[in-house]
């Protein structure tokens, strides 16, 4: 294993990531990677689903497990080894592609949101419908009221917020169509519009009945939003700003209209083109596709703490010469563009990727992110 101080790595960690890691007194690039507990299979050589489901009994003796190994190879414990159990979990929330005519199913990897609508006509139709629909009533299970009630009783919890949610051009694209949503937007931009403003809508609906269940107000309720749009790189600017942006922009200036608000967007694909129509937005953190690189990032946003840039591909194969020779070029263009980088893969950390190769983008860190 490449050497590595592991004591005064994590010394310097800890201030890399003040303000934003934008911090004048950091003294290295910020540590973005903590792993995730997909990566316990691959890691421990167990079967299972990485993407399924993992008693939480199960998950907690494979974590710790995990975290002895983490312990010794990168110097600290990465994954929590508490997950509750079941019975102390909220019932399931419907999801936004339920209300878009969408149908969620587990596909034997991971669940998939699949498509439900396939014409303008079945999409105005179903618009029609929720216009009139009774989001609270459609979206809580019927159990809630008194699992609700157990749960802070037995247990001291409230509902979970809602300040995620899939990004708006792949909530379409999954329930209408990658094409269609295209010629959607060309042929009836009106109907595209709509859409959007339904989708921003029903967003703001969830945001408001989450927040009222966990007992919030408009005064008291935390500010902060994220957002997951992988598919927004099938849009042309002029595609994106006319149906994704205005969703995003209606959304943030709802929940997080302060300047030190978070408002976050995730898109791990080639979606540089975007780049200054997302850039008006004011992003605080960002985390885009391995081909968008940190300079271009820079040229737009010159305050948003950049999650990336590693290929999550490079970081899986466990080639640790291509992985610190990545880790070199983002430590240096984040020393010449004004730092603001915590380094992460660009895009999901997955099953296969080892704490070996963990350890290499912290050597690389080490010898080349120091500021």
């Amino acid at each position: 294993m490449y050497n590595v101080n592991l004591e005064e790595f994590w010394q310097k960690d800890e201030t890399a990531h003040d303000d934003n890691c934008f911090s004048p007194n950091a003294k290295q690039v910020a540590m973005g990677i903590r792993m995730s507990h997909e990566c316990l299979f691959a890691e421990l050589g167990e079967e299972g689903n990485p993407w399924g489901h993992t008693p939480p009994e199960q998950l907690n003796e494979m974590s710790k497990r995990y975290n002895d190994k983490a312990e010794k190879i990168v110097g600290k414990r990465l994954l929590r080894e508490d997950t509750p159990p079941e019975i102390e979990n909220f019932p399931e929330v419907r999801g936004i592609g339920e209300v878009f005519g969408g149908r969620y199913e587990f596909n034997g990897v991971t669940t998939w949101l699949f498509e439900g609508l396939h014409t303008p006509q079945e999409l105005e139709k179903q618009l029609d419908w929720v216009d009139k629909l009774d989001l609270r009533e459609f979206i809580l299970p019927e159990n809630w009221e008194s699992e609700k009630k157990r749960l802070f009783e037995d247990y001291g919890k409230k509902p979970p917020l809602w300040r995620h949610v899939r990004g708006p051009v792949t909530l379409a694209m999954s329930v209408y169509g990658a094409e269609n949503l295209i010629y959607l937007i060309l042929d009836e931009p009106e109907l595209a519009e709509r859409f959007s403003a339904s989708i921003a809508k029903v967003i703001r609906g969830y945001i408001d009945i989450m927040d009222t269940e966990a007992g919030h107000t408009p005064e008291t309720r935390p500010s902060g939003f994220s957002f997951a749009d992988d598919d927004c790189c099938l849009l042309n600017p002029d595609m994106y700003e006319l149906f994704g942006y205005r969703v995003l922009k209606s959304i943030f200036d709802y929940i997080s209209p302060n300047p030190d608000d978070s408002r976050y967007q995730h898109s791990d694909s080639a979606m540089g083109h975007l780049l200054p129509i997302l850039a008006r937005l004011n992003l605080t953190g960002c985390n885009f596709g391995p081909t968008v690189m940190i300079d271009e990032i820079r040229q737009h946003m010159p305050k948003t703490r950049i999650d990336g840039q590693l290929h999550p591909m490079t970081f899986m194969r466990n080639d640790e010469e291509a992985i610190i020779a990545e880790v070199k070029r983002d430590c240096e263009l984040a020393k010449r563009c004004g730092r603001g980088l915590n380094l992460s893969c660009a895009g999901s950390i997955n099953n296969g990727s080892l704490l070996t190769s963990m350890r290499a983008v912290m050597y690389a860190i080490q010898e080349y992110g120091q500021y």
